[in-house]
């Protein structure tokens, strides 16, 4: 069968997609720069296990538990844990304590643990408690909107809030974006055209960082499992 990732949009500011997989017959699979940190959980052999997981500032590859069910959370660029540097997350992650399939911990206090439809629950009672915040400073830059300061003083707020430089997070955005349209079939001109990449060479070396695929082989499903949401992808 492979790796199956599905995902699906929210309408809360907090979050930027909430996902869900389930693996079977693939040991490994190619991960994928993201510009946001996430909350997971999954259950294999009936162990339940929690994780906070960090931004990707390059392409990899991970090992994938046999048989395990996935739900997850990535939270929208801007956001943060009050009493977890993002920096401290960046290529990295924490697996949280007494996990079960009913219950995690974070910060010290018991949470329930989510269900796909619960995620924007759990995450109002932790925007509630103050688990989790968010620079509007950063979050005004990114919707285009104007900001008071000097670039150097949003530099060090984007650093500070989300781990990564502005430009780092526009990068991997739109290399996930050429990612999204060469998957569906668009050709790497008509990618290099909408995305403002200079040419297909500069389009082949963001996807090599970032991706870990050739525009080929994403128009043609090929290379091995992807972690990457919004579609299917088999071993």
């Amino acid at each position: 069968m492979g790796l199956e990732i599905e995902t699906r949009a929210s309408d809360s500011p907090w979050i930027s997609s909430v996902w869900t997989s389930r693996s079977a017959g693939v040991s490994q699979m190619t991960s994928v720069a993201s510009e946001t940190w996430g909350l997971v959980f999954w259950e294999q052999d009936g162990v339940a296990h929690a994780a906070v997981t960090g931004p990707e500032t390059r392409t990899g590859t991970a090992p994938v538990p046999e048989g395990a069910a996935f739900v997850g959370i990535q939270f929208a660029v801007g956001t943060s844990l009050r009493k977890v540097p993002t920096s401290a997350l960046v290529d990295s992650g924490i697996e949280l304590p007494d996990a079960t399939g009913r219950h995690f911990r974070l910060h010290g206090d018991r949470w329930e643990t989510p269900r796909p439809d619960d995620a924007e629950a759990l995450v109002e009672r932790l925007v509630r408690s103050g688990s989790v915040v968010r620079d509007p400073l950063v979050v005004s830059a990114l919707r285009g909107g104007g900001v008071p300061g000097s670039d150097r003083t949003l530099e060090r707020r984007f650093r500070a809030a989300t781990g990564l430089s502005r430009g780092a997070i526009e990068q991997i955005g739109r290399a996930r974006a050429a990612t999204t349209l060469l998957l569906g079939g668009a050709t790497a001109a008509a990618v290099v055209a909408d995305l403002g990449y200079y040419d297909e060479p500069h389009l082949a070396r963001a996807l090599r960082r970032y991706i870990g695929r050739t525009a080929g082989q994403l128009r043609g499903g090929t290379g091995g499992a992807l972690a990457l949401t919004a579609q299917r992808t088999t071993s």
